[in-house]
């Protein structure tokens, strides 16, 4: 699905050879506590919000598993869903941050979510990946902009590049879901603002708990 070659920035998570590089295993110790609780609330929603997908492409994939095209299509998503949260549970530990206290609710709102949609047919099941993946490509656009001013730290710059990454995978999702007809879902506008309104609502309780 990617069109982006050579090794991306969350691969060094994933590199033996990087297990004890200070990028991959540090956190500052120098952030004020306004920039410690920013950090903590990124990697909490983030983390949350990769669980979430996972499931959301878990119930799509139950409903679309025999179809020809769009199983193996929502199988490639989820199989970078997959990576992504590997990743992310490896940072949230990295800089010790607490998971969300909705990490169940997260699971069973998500494969609810998919299951359903995919339910209501291949076009809906593509809106709410087209909805979904637009307030995340956003949420992680929000993010590189208020990591810009933290200190220097080896751990700091991969995070941000991994935030680029995984947005740029999230609007790849979108474009496949657009190219796949998800504008022509039934009642469009409407279930985009509903998905839309509640993953949002879902980033703020995150953030908190």
């Amino acid at each position: 699905m990617s069109s982006r070659s050579g090794p991306q920035p969350s691969a060094a998570y994933l590199d033996p050879s990087k297990a004890r590089d200070p990028s991959t295993t540090q956190t500052p110790e120098d952030l004020t506590e306004a920039q410690r609780g920013e950090l903590h609330r990124a990697l909490r929603v983030d983390q949350a919000g990769e669980v979430a997908a996972n499931y959301i492409y878990k119930g799509q994939l139950a409903v679309f598993q025999t179809d020809p095209k769009y199983g193996p299509l929502i199988q490639e998503m989820w199989d970078q869903e997959k990576k992504h949260l590997i990743v992310m549970n490896k940072m949230q530990l990295q800089h010790h941050v607490r998971p969300t206290i909705l990490w169940e609710v997260a699971q069973v709102a998500g494969y609810g979510l998919g299951f359903v949609t995919a339910l209501m047919g291949k076009e809906a099941a593509m809106a709410c990946t087209e909805a979904v993946e637009t307030v995340i490509g956003e949420h992680y656009q929000d993010q590189l902009k208020a990591l810009e001013d933290f200190p220097d730290h080896p751990s700091l710059p991969l995070l941000r590049e991994v935030i680029k990454e995984f947005r740029d995978d999230e609007l790849e999702h979108l474009d496949t879901a657009v190219d796949h007809n998800s504008q022509r879902a039934p009642a469009h506008a409407l279930l985009s603002t509903v998905i839309g309104g509640g993953c949002k609502i879902a980033i703020e309780l995150c953030k908190r708990f």
